[in-house]
């Protein structure tokens, strides 16, 4: 067994003080509720109590071993969190210290070429809680680069609501907003409403867009409707997606974003497009999916636009941040549930059924 990302000889509290936190000791197997030493900052991090911290996909996708970045074990999961400043390390400004905070997943190193050009979130050499490092699954979480990553939240959003915004909320936001350019009066499909797509549905209801959203579910459905969807497609219901959306939109969907990422969405979200058309990759594809020919020789004929789209930097919070006190976007209706951190076992095993609606919470 490889020891873990955390330093066990010292931490912030005392050398012999605990924290409770979830972790499995290998890919698949059940993770479990275990004390371990307090983490320590890094020269360049910070250590953050944990107020709150989200359930994603993501987290579940590491536990099934797609993500490479997961190399040593024990590994405690979770990347979506907000929190309190406890400790800084010795290259990091003290006052610090207090700050509620929460972070982008990909915590850029602030020295390579990607982050001098503001691109952190593409950085050469990422940090990554729950995924290169120990994640927010616990009372207390370490984290690199603190300086250019920790963004202070303002004192109207709580916790509950900031802790989405380190994932999915940001996420969406950058890929509704910038890498599809979404602007007020474009049409713009959705396919998937798990927590990214309901949050795109959100961001794109904010900005004017008028908003498709598809999903196989009408829990999910029903809550895009209230968050600001002009239209739904229920994806069991109508054969061809695609189809549905030409006819909705006359021509096709101006920006069209996979926000669960399959075979059967990512061709849905081409094939939706009008010529020249914008897709947005946001959901993660596994290894196993094959890109179907249609949409490949659709984006050809058409002159489609493919982009990715990848959390979200921290000096681009701000503008999401106006979004959000202007009264136009409010993470909390996302929230679906609050629940105890010794639950995070059960309900991070229970993401392969597709179960729930809105994003799950836990409160160490």
């Amino acid at each position: 067994m490889t020891t873990s990302p955390i330093d066990d000889k010292a931490c912030f509290r005392g050398k012999i003080a605990i924290m409770q936190a979830v972790l499995y000791h290998r890919c698949g197997e059940q993770p479990f509720l275990q004390t371990v030493p307090d983490p320590t900052p890094k020269p360049d991090g910070a250590v953050i109590r944990v107020e709150a911290t989200g359930l994603c996909r993501s987290d579940w996708h590491g536990w099934q071993g797609r993500d490479p970045d997961i190399r040593s074990f024990p590994h405690i999961p979770g990347h979506e969190f907000a929190g309190e400043v406890v400790a800084v390390g010795k290259d990091v400004r003290h006052n610090l210290i207090g700050q509620r905070v929460t972070m982008p997943f990909v915590a850029g190193c602030g020295t390579c070429h990607e982050c001098a050009s503001g691109n952190q979130q593409v950085c050469d050499h990422q940090f990554q809680p729950g995924f290169t490092a120990w994640g927010s699954f616990a009372e207390y979480v370490a984290v690199r680069y603190a300086e250019g990553n920790l963004v202070p939240l303002p004192g109207n959003i709580t916790s509950a609501a900031a802790a989405s915004l380190g994932c999915r909320m940001a996420t969406a936001y950058r890929a509704v907003a910038i890498q599809g350019a979404v602007r007020e009066g474009m049409w713009m499909a959705v396919h998937g409403c798990g927590g990214v797509g309901l949050s795109s549905v959100m961001i794109g209801a904010a900005l004017g867009a008028r908003v498709i959203a598809v999903d196989v579910r009408s829990e999910p459905l029903q809550l895009a409707q209230q968050l600001g969807a002009e239209a739904i497609l229920n994806a069991s219901d109508f054969g061809d997606i695609p189809a549905a959306i030409h006819g909705l939109t006359g021509r096709g969907a101006d920006v069209s974003l996979d926000a669960l990422g399959s075979n059967a969405t990512f061709a849905n979200s081409i094939l939706s497009l009008r010529k020249r058309g914008r897709h947005v990759q946001v959901g993660l594809l596994t290894e196993e999916a094959t890109l179907p020919v249609a949409p490949m020789s659709r984006l050809i004929a058409w002159e489609l636009e493919v982009v990715g789209s990848h959390g979200m930097q921290a000096h681009a919070y701000p503008e999401l941040f106006k979004l959000i006190e202007s009264g136009k976007l409010a993470p909390e209706r996302l929230v679906d549930r609050v629940l105890p951190l010794e639950t995070v076992p059960q309900e991070l095993a229970a993401m392969g059924e597709y179960m729930g609606c809105g994003v799950t919470l836990f409160e160490p």
